[in-house]
């Protein structure tokens, strides 16, 4: 799949293709805590970015939980990024941030967020999302969260494997 990718992609070339974990888990002070599935994909259509997607389901009834859909775009002849996702809860989200290529590393923070009128509170604020690669088939997303009624808090944090193309 590496083959596919823009020449801009080189530094975060590892998180092409499909990832999937069974052993998510979600914690939120409001919230009870929480165990998921994921199945993400980065995958290249010949441009400076890779095209994203995002499905949670629970682990125990299979019922869908969470999408999101977008783009990690790269500045040609840099390590920045910008990731622009929409959530299928009515929000979406631009985050901006560096990749370290000798680390295999991204951190990503929210620079704009803009959600639906009938979104129900406590409205987000706010993401950090850390991706790492830990190993060359084992990836691990750390996603913190802020919303106006909790200041920023680990959210989300799973370790996927990749998934044979």
């Amino acid at each position: 799949m590496q083959g596919d990718n823009h020449e801009a992609l080189k530094p975060v070339c590892w998180l092409a293709g499909r990832w999937t974990t069974k052993e998510g888990r979600g914690v939120f002070p409001n919230i009870k805590d929480f165990q998921y599935h994921e199945e993400l994909e980065f995958s290249c259509i010949g441009q400076p970015m890779f095209n994203f997607m995002s499905k949670s389901t629970n682990p125990e009834t299979q019922a869908p939980m969470h999408q999101e859909r977008g783009f990690l775009r790269i500045k040609p002849g840099t390590n920045e990024l910008a990731f622009m996702v929409s959530h299928n809860f009515g929000l979406t989200s631009l985050e901006e941030g560096q990749c370290d290529p000798e680390k295999k590393e991204i951190v990503l923070e929210t620079v704009n967020v803009t959600r639906m009128s009938f979104a129900k509170p406590p409205h987000v604020k706010k993401f950090k999302r850390i991706i790492k690669l830990v190993s060359e088939d084992t990836l691990e997303i750390t996603l913190y969260m802020e919303t106006d009624t909790t200041p920023l808090t680990e959210h989300l944090k799973a370790v996927y494997k990749k998934m044979d193309a």
